[in-house]
């Protein structure tokens, strides 16, 4: 009985132990830091139309991706700074959905958030300010969120579904559509990158959005994995939600994702997108 409880009491310890981490932003080590740093754009695709505020919101209720938050966190405060394309502030607490306090951003950032638990309300009022013309941008696991709220989960564009190409492998990737203003940053190649890639689910297909970036089954190590019949694994897209801007990218399991300046370019130009000052074609091709 003694052990018992002291194995429920360590179990309890260590729980507890994650949930206050779940609370923080990890530290980044300063040679991480640097390594963001360098890989910022040097100045924006397109100037702002008007001065840009974002909403940048790293809560997780499921699985915690520490460097990921981190890394996506210090890129977009840091990509702002630099380039003047928008200010950012940063939360994990539910009340910043209100209606009210919404109208003062021009968009809202999922940085790897997951599971979230947000009351109807919330919902709406998060609805009400993407189709009212203003910016959403997903993150990672930004698609690990809404199974039980099928409007949330069509306006990200998909829903998790596992993720066969695991963090510790480097995959394959193409650019479906070299000549898009938003593929720009890859210079009209495919590349290959170190990072957790997710199979995704209903509501994805590409008659809503405009896929941009794909795994490449080209290549022997990334094929042959994933349970997809179509054998279409998206890896980020764009589309449009009523009056406003959808931009979701797959790419951000960890801090070194945020180390690469084509991945921040394509980011910060996916982020201007969903603000309004950079025009692209959303048009689905199914």
């Amino acid at each position: 009985m003694k052990r018992m409880t002291l194995w429920t009491s360590a179990v309890a310890f260590v729980l507890n132990l994650y949930a206050s981490a779940q609370t923080k932003v990890p530290d980044l080590a300063a040679a991480d830091l640097a390594k963001i740093a360098a890989a910022v754009p040097a100045k924006a695709s397109a100037t702002p139309k008007k001065a840009r505020k974002i909403l940048v919101f790293w809560r997780c209720e499921g699985f915690f991706h520490g460097g990921g938050i981190a890394g996506g966190n210090k890129a977009i405060e840091l990509m702002g700074a630099k380039t003047g394309a928008f200010t950012a502030d940063f939360s994990r607490e539910y009340e910043v959905f209100d209606a009210a306090n919404l109208a003062q951003y021009d968009a809202i950032v999922l940085n790897n958030t997951t599971n979230l638990k947000l009351s109807a309300a919330q919902q709406q009022a998060i609805l009400a300010f993407v189709r009212g013309g203003k910016g959403l941008i997903g993150i990672h696991s930004a698609t690990d969120n809404f199974y039980n709220w099928s409007e949330g989960a069509r306006m990200v564009g998909a829903l998790f579904n596992g993720h066969p190409w695991g963090g510790g492998g480097t995959w394959a990737f193409k650019v479906d559509e070299p000549d898009h203003i938003l593929a720009k940053a890859f210079g009209g190649k495919g590349f290959k990158l170190k990072d957790e890639i997710y199979e995704l689910k209903d509501p994805y297909s590409r008659a809503n959005c405009r896929v941009l970036l794909s795994l490449d089954l080209s290549d022997s190590t990334t094929a042959g994995k994933g349970t997809r019949a179509d054998k279409d694994y998206a890896v980020a897209w764009i589309r449009e939600e009523g009056g406003g801007r959808v931009f979701y990218c797959s790419l951000g399991h960890d801090v070194n994702v945020f180390q690469e300046p084509a991945i921040l370019r394509f980011y910060l130009d996916g982020i201007q997108y969903a603000l309004g000052d950079i025009a692209a074609d959303a048009t689905p091709k199914p």
